[in-house]
């Protein structure tokens, strides 16, 4: 019993340093709408920089100014981001924003190891609190009841400022209705500036407040984000008491759930997750989400398959790529094979996405259930090859229908984190369950037969595979199911008044977006002969979401492209230099700016304007069609 009591101490403590940054990301996304995905790298650098100061400034500003003046310097930071970076896409569509933040993660993360090193840096203890408290005849750390304290302590701050001051007021208001607020005359640049650096300096703090608690790594910023939009999604989005008793109820989880349900530990938070949300499909404390800032039929344009010249220009396109092989090496045919599974995977999601307008955090979970499905009926079942990726797009596609049940009752970010909880679940299944997948060690010895296996035949096939799949899925948009997809992403209530509903045609997209992954996924299993957990994780479904945005969400075929660029470009750096990382970042954040709707979709705003103009007499503009 003392020992529980211990625990549970235990996870008070670390329920207030995730409550710190979780409020910080609630009150961001609450005003500016901002997915911040790089909240957990503002979290990291809170911690390294307050590493710097109370070890080479301590004389000067102490122990306790250093964690203090760390998070004012990494808010100062974050306002800079926000007025260079993120005040320029505003108008573009929400979610592109997370490709922004996901480039400046990416940044911090190398500048991280270039100025602090690799290696794990261990702070000291906080002065006044490095002894030990005896509670029911254990030793509590002193500085864990400080954590406790400080909790509570921080949420009456943060409802004094948003119900006692001006900024508060503002605050509230803009979370109900941004329109009415910059009507009556508030500068809402400022105001999201203000925001977004409160929401940075608490993160910052959270990440100073560890220093005494655990090292500092350059990882630490993935470990924590996931978390963080995990108590935000249960507390409900924009409000901070929610993320506050969320924050209580995951750290509790994570304190007793490896002694109470060992076997599902990994994943108890996830499954929490996803029970909240079935139940509330907008968290504890949550509020429907307001509408976007642009309805995704006003931003594609055109919605219409290729033209003559287009087709003409993808034939010549899919030749030369069939040509390849009769003059690159082994390497080359290997990164072309697995940029086209890529591009499949992203191709699917764009689905989803682009004509059914829901996001998904968790796709990687059809991509890794087609991999362990063709693995599986390869090795246990000694199914033939064709046979084999029939069976990973059956896994993948049954998997796809159970989550998608659940997934389609929900909209926005909470639809998006429910696709997380179940990837999560999946992820967990396929690490834990070793007698079938082999946990950890994975599935190995996975290759094609004799007849596919010469790398330039295997090229082909995933050639072929990619190029029908892309074909299918367009066939799919600009077929009648596509168009009442499209429909129902519009507006929902005019579609159901004519009696299309919006569950059953989104399920349905679902399930036949998670065939199409699964198909790239039971192709990839082949080619690297053999299946990890790590197919079904979290950073694979963050790229697939990358790839979408990189080429243009608002686009049919974007993905395409931005799987191309992404994926060839991860592969030449990580050859050609130690960071590419931060090559990689600088590169996302330069094409957020020069192409705030993605490579492809920037590429058709911009033809017909220069068709415009070229066609407009000598010193007239020519008129378009309000937008």
């Amino acid at each position: 019993m003392d020992f529980l009591a211990v625990q549970f101490l235990t996870g008070l403590a670390g329920a207030s340093s995730l409550f710190l940054v979780a409020s910080g990301l609630s009150i961001i996304f609450g005003v500016t709408r901002i997915v911040n995905f790089a909240h957990g790298a503002f979290y990291m650098l809170g911690a390294y920089i307050a590493y710097s100061l109370t070890e080479r400034w301590s004389g000067a500003l102490g122990f306790w100014g250093g964690l203090i003046a760390a998070a004012l310097a990494v808010a100062v930071i974050g306002a800079l981001v926000e007025i260079v970076l993120l005040r320029r896409i505003y108008r573009a569509p929400e979610l592109f924003q997370l490709l922004a933040t996901f480039g400046v993660t990416l940044v911090v993360q190398d500048l991280s190891v270039i100025i602090w090193g690799p290696e794990d840096l261990v702070g000291r203890r906080a002065p006044g609190f490095r002894h030990s408290v005896e509670i029911l005849g254990q030793s509590v750390p002193s500085y864990d009841l400080l954590l406790i304290a400080l909790g509570p302590l921080v949420l009456a701050s943060i409802w004094l400022l948003f119900h006692r001051t001006r900024f508060g007021v503002l605050v509230r208001a803009a979370t109900q209705d941004r329109d009415m607020v910059a009507a009556l005359g508030v500068n809402q640049r400022w105001l999201f500036t203000g925001v977004f650096a409160l929401g940075v300096f608490l993160a910052a703090l959270g990440g100073a407040l560890q220093l005494p608690r655990d090292a500092v790594s350059h990882t630490m910023d993935l470990r924590i984000i996931v978390e963080v939009f995990v108590v935000v999604v249960i507390g409900g989005l924009g409000s901070v008491g929610g993320a506050y008793l969320a924050a209580l109820l995951v750290s509790e989880l994570n304190a007793f759930g490896i002694l109470i349900m060992p076997t599902i530990s990994l994943v108890v938070v996830f499954l929490v997750m996803a029970i909240v949300l079935v139940v509330r499909p907008h968290g504890l404390f949550g509020k429907p989400e307001g509408p976007p800032r642009a309805t995704p039929n006003a931003l594609i344009r055109p919605w219409r398959p290729f033209s003559r010249n287009e087709q003409i220009a993808v034939a010549i396109a899919v030749l030369a790529a069939a040509l390849l092989p009769l003059v690159a090496g082994s390497y080359v045919l290997s990164v072309g094979t697995e940029i086209f599974i890529v591009a499949l995977f992203a191709a699917s999601l764009q689905l989803i996405m682009s004509a059914g307008g829901i996001a998904s955090f968790g796709h990687a979970a059809y991509f890794g259930l087609g991999a362990y499905g063709a693995a599986l009926a390869a090795k246990s079942l000694a199914l033939p090859f064709p046979a084999a990726l029939a069976a990973g797009v059956a896994l993948g596609a049954a998997g796809a229908a159970i989550f998608g049940w659940f997934c389609v009752r929900l909209s926005g970010v909470y639809f998006a984190m429910l696709t997380l909880a179940f990837a999560q679940i999946a992820w967990s299944i396929a690490f834990q369950w070793t007698s079938v997948t082999g946990g950890d060690n994975g599935l190995l010895g996975i290759w094609p037969p004799s007849w596919a296996a010469n790398p330039a035949v295997f090229y082909w096939i995933a050639l072929g595979l990619a190029v029908f799949g892309v074909a299918a899925i367009r066939a799919i948009t600009f077929s009648p199911f596509g168009y009442a997809l499209r429909a129902v992403r519009d507006s929902a209530l005019r579609a159901e008044s004519i009696g299309i509903g919006r569950r059953g045609v989104q399920w349905t997209a679902f399930v036949v977006a998670g065939a199409f992954a699964a198909l790239a996924g039971a192709m990839f299993a082949y080619l690297k002969g053999s299946v990890f957990p790590d197919n079904l994780g979290i950073p694979l479904s963050v790229d697939g979401l990358v790839m979408v945005l990189l080429g243009g969400v608002e686009t049919v075929s974007g993905a395409v492209v931005g799987a191309i660029v992404y994926r060839a470009l991860s592969i030449v750096l990580m050859s050609q230099t130690d960071y590419s990382k931060l090559v990689l970042g600088l590169f996302i954040v330069t094409l957020v700016v020069a192409f705030p709707r993605g490579i492809v979709g920037s590429l058709q705003g911009l033809v017909p304007r220069l068709r415009g103009r070229a066609a407009a007499p000598m010193g007239h503009t020519a008129l378009r069609p309000a937008e």
